[in-house]
């Protein structure tokens, strides 16, 4: 029996790849070829896009003989047009989504991967069957923490909290401002160098006044610390930490379930990130994390501020830390391994190409 031949379309490019597609693609390809399937690139931008231009793809598909083709975040007229090319082609089409709820391109394919269960639930109801769950696959599950410290947190000798964000967060959300005996300090998607300080000036400049002096006071202050991301030293800064905080702002109006708010779209990968490494976190709760925290045990859920301080504080404690770190750790590596993820993607790959 001949090889299972996949393609795939990127929503951004192999050498300066977005999230999604490092975790949803190219962590996967080795998993792919030791299950006896070929995948290559059909696609990629030069820049991030989730709309492209895809004239071209569907003859690329046919002369590298593909039995399936997977778009990844790729919607849109183009997307949708390919598609149906590759249907009248003899060829099957997964879309695969982290975010979104893009019910066009699910009717336009043959299978959806997404997520969640909680963004599965959120289609229409006669799409449900044609959709399928392939979680973020944690992707350093050996780094791991062996010792918590004896630390209780003082002025002068805080504890040291991680915030791992695709952000350029502006403010702390929910906390506001650390107590004085912990620093925080936030990874995110900020510039280095002078290109920090343009960073900061556009942000100053397209504020209001009040919000300005918020941002000021944000920037000032001596107990966060705003540090780019890069994919070693994310790392560094996890293991350095003595906790992991995951607050998101969650504005009080009413939930649209037709177009719900991106926070309640979010994966659980920088939970699950934080946890197989040891990490004890606190987070704000929502759908995807509700579904990995067990409160108190493996973690903590806080929604006020009040719950922040009264978790943070238990947190003190050193045992308290080690024994919530382990409890996280233990409860993820396996049901958020990349192995398993990639079982379930090839499972997927192979049903839908027979």
């Amino acid at each position: 029996m001949s090889a299972l031949r996949v393609g795939f379309v990127l929503c951004s490019s192999v050498s300066k790849p977005i999230p999604s597609t490092r975790i949803a693609v190219l962590n996967m390809l080795p998993f792919l070829a030791a299950s006896d399937i070929e995948a290559g690139i059909l696609f990629e931008p030069d820049e991030p896009c989730e709309t492209p231009d895809l004239t071209g793809v569907a003859k690329r598909a046919i002369d590298a003989a593909c039995n399936v083709v997977v778009l990844q975040k790729v919607r849109g007229p183009s997307a949708e047009a390919l598609a149906r090319q590759l249907a009248i082609a003899g060829i099957r089409t997964v879309y695969s989504v982290c975010d979104l709820i893009e019910a066009p391109m699910v009717e336009s394919t043959d299978a959806t991967a997404v997520v969640t269960e909680y963004l599965r639930s959120l289609y229409p109801a006669e799409l449900q069957s044609r959709m399928h769950v392939v979680h973020d696959g944690i992707e350093r599950p050996v780094i791991e923490k062996n010792e918590w410290g004896i630390n209780i947190g003082t002025r002068l000798n805080p504890l040291k909290a991680v915030l791992v964000t695709s952000a350029s967060l502006d403010h702390l959300p929910v906390i506001n401002q650390p107590p004085p005996w912990l620093r925080i300090r936030i990874v995110g998607r900020y510039a280095r160098g002078l290109h920090r300080w343009k960073e900061i000036r556009w942000t100053l400049a397209k504020e209001v006044p009040e919000e300005r002096l918020d941002y000021l006071r944000f920037l000032a202050n001596r107990r966060i610390a705003c540090l780019p991301w890069d994919q070693e030293g994310v790392y560094d800064e996890m293991m350095q930490a003595d906790l992991a905080v995951i607050p998101i702002d969650r504005p009080n109006v009413p939930v649209d379930l037709a177009a719900p708010p991106s926070w309640r779209l979010k994966s659980e990968n920088r939970l699950t990130m934080k946890m197989s490494m040891g990490l004890p976190v606190i987070a704000t709760p929502i759908p995807s994390y509700e579904a990995v925290i067990e409160d108190g045990v493996n973690g903590f859920f806080a929604s006020s501020r009040r719950d922040w301080e009264r978790c943070l504080t238990a947190l003190r404690e050193p045992a308290r830390r080690q024994e919530m770190g382990l409890a996280a750790r233990h409860s993820v590596t396996s049901n958020y391994s990349m192995e398993k993820q990639a079982t379930k993607l090839i499972q997927l790959l192979r049903k839908v190409g027979s």
